[in-house]
């Protein structure tokens, strides 16, 4: 009798063992996908489609400062007043809004880095790679790992 609990046991924890090596090894990212160079690729072929003149920065976030503003350049924890327009790179629009007041730091990674490139007043136009905007995660309307296109108007902001 001791044998057959001993043996129940063996199994129920190699089946334990089974679920959680099989769980934990589904959520690994496909190690043969860089999504950092399908990105950047996706980037340059929109830019020369577009013929946006811009600049890329370190991160990989492109930009195009579309209209100067007038004055200081918000940081990295400023409050900022916008209005958007946000669209995939086949141009379907996903969200727009305006006069939009946050904090930098609750904003995706590619309007943090962005916005703080122009001053009150000022537009831009973000071309943001999946790593700075949702990464693998998709919401209703943006499918996982997208490159997203903003147009950003920064009304007013406190420092």
């Amino acid at each position: 009798m001791n044998t057959s609990k001993a043996n129940l046991a063996g199994w129920a924890l190699f089946i334990l063992l089974f679920v959680v090596t099989t769980t934990i090894s589904s959520c690994k990212k496909d190690e043969g996908v860089d999504q950092g160079a399908i990105d950047r690729e996706l980037i340059d072929q929109y830019v020369a489609e577009k013929q946006l003149d811009g600049r890329f920065t370190e991160s990989g976030l492109f930009y195009v400062v579309v209209k100067e503003g007038n004055g200081e350049y918000p940081s990295a924890t400023s409050l900022v007043t916008v209005s958007y327009k946000g669209y995939l790179l086949n141009g379907d629009v996903f969200d727009e809004g305006e006069y939009l007041t946050a904090l930098l730091t609750n904003l995706i990674t590619g309007w943090q880095e962005g916005i703080q490139l122009i001053d009150a007043g000022g537009k831009i136009k973000l071309v943001i790679p999946s790593h700075l905007a949702y990464g693998s995660q998709s919401t209703e309307s943006i499918p996982p790992n997208s490159v997203l296109v903003f147009d950003i108007t920064l009304h007013a902001f406190q420092k």
